[in-house]
């Protein structure tokens, strides 16, 4: 397929407007609304014209990357000084939602970015790694992958086998990361890995370096036009200075995804919004019996839940983000509006397909590809029954995954 944007463009125009029907914008700076809509004419410009093209042939916009750097996408919460944006994380995510409602996979190539290759280095990372990568990962010159989950270790991270040796003036790195968004077309890759002595580190791998591949994962059904890939370590030489000092143990990576949980609970709730307006408005528009669907109680019912459960989202969201400004939010707040908000962006794109028909599953709405896309996001960075855990641990005070 020609990468060129314009080689096919949609006729359908993204007529979307936002959902609030709890005013909650009056609880947003005028920032943060300036920040959204920079973002949402972004996506309506950038993205929304040729998602349909680029999810059915599985394509990849590479040239989205520079893109998403221009309008600030990438690390928006990562301070100023090392390329950031230096924005607070409601800013965030809002930046968030307004990619996930144009496509779930532009979100993750986006969130990987910010929350799991630009984060660990500003915060694990020395002053030089951070001045040598943040800005060119924030501008779109570079691209980055986080690579954690193993083809044998995916909810078990601790499990991880991949591991590197002190060769004296090298580290000697080995083994193997699967379901990696960005892989194909990363520059670099932030890899945890175990030490001889079966501690878990952070090391930034270079494209280039002997010894490491990245296969393209291909034939999905959801995320297809998001990269997706494995990285594949054979001896590969990292430099000493490539270790990422500030933190080891299984808690470092779990602080990135944190973040890019964080970033996921508001995105979904992008997509959630977008199937919403798409659903009320061809309610409004479809005639049947001689009169619009929308004036069928079951129809009603249906918008009525959906509104219900994104305005609920919404106020999560917002207080989840207040909640990471003061340094208060905890993995167990981030975990619950990460599986409540899929789940919840979930069950509303499958309600509005049901609205709009046989309609519901061609490309000329954005349901089908929503709904495929937010079966992945189900399930990565912690599945829905993971995250039941984590509150559940938080509860009672039992690790039931133990």
């Amino acid at each position: 397929m020609n990468p060129d944007n314009t080689a096919s463009k949609s006729t359908k125009k993204d007529m979307f407007e936002g959902v609030d029907f709890y005013q909650i914008d009056d609880l947003l700076t005028e920032e943060h609304k300036l920040v959204r809509s920079s973002v949402r004419d972004f996506v309506k410009k950038e993205i929304s014209p040729y998602i349909e093209d680029w999810a059915q042939n599985a394509h990849f916009p590479y040239e989205i990357v520079k893109k998403f750097g221009d309008v600030g996408a990438f690390g928006p919460q990562i301070p100023s000084e090392y390329g950031g944006g230096g924005l607070d994380y409601i800013s965030y995510g809002l930046i968030m939602q307004e990619i996930e409602r144009g496509d779930s996979g532009m979100r993750s190539t986006a969130s990987v970015q910010g929350s799991l290759v630009m984060y660990p280095i500003y915060k694990f990372g020395s002053e030089e790694q951070k001045h040598k990568f943040l800005p060119k990962l924030a501008s779109g010159e570079m691209l980055g992958c986080f690579g954690l989950t193993e083809p044998d270790h995916g909810s078990n991270p601790s499990g991880m086998t991949t591991n590197f040796k002190d060769m004296g003036d090298h580290y000697l790195l080995n083994g193997a990361k699967m379901w990696i968004s960005n892989s194909p077309k990363a520059d670099i890759a932030v890899v945890w890995a175990k030490n001889e002595e079966g501690r878990i580190h952070g090391l930034i791998v270079e494209r280039g370096m002997e010894g490491f591949s990245t296969p393209e994962t291909h034939n999905k059904w959801s995320l297809r036009a998001s990269c997706t890939g494995e990285l594949v370590f054979d001896n590969v030489k990292v430099p000493k200075e490539n270790l990422l000092p500030g933190k080891s143990g299984l808690g470092a990576p779990m602080m990135c995804l944190d973040s890019a949980r964080y970033g996921i609970a508001w995105g979904t709730l992008g997509a959630a919004m977008d199937c919403y307006d798409s659903a009320r408005r061809y309610a409004m528009e479809r005639i049947q019996f001689d009169k619009p669907i929308g004036s069928f109680q079951l129809v009603q019912k249906k918008l009525a839940e959906m509104l219900s459960e994104i305005t609920k989202a919404q106020l999560l969201v917002w207080r989840l983000g207040k909640m990471m400004d003061e340094g208060k939010a905890t993995t167990a707040h981030i975990s619950l509006a990460k599986r409540n908000n899929v789940a919840m962006a979930l069950d509303i794109a499958r309600e509005a397909r049901q609205i709009h028909g046989g309609m519901g599953i061609t490309g000329e709405y954005s349901l089908m590809r929503h709904m495929m896309n937010l079966e992945s996001v189900v399930t990565y960075e912690g599945t829905h029954d993971i995250h039941l855990l984590i509150l559940g641990h938080e509860i009672t005070g039992i690790p039931a995954f133990k």
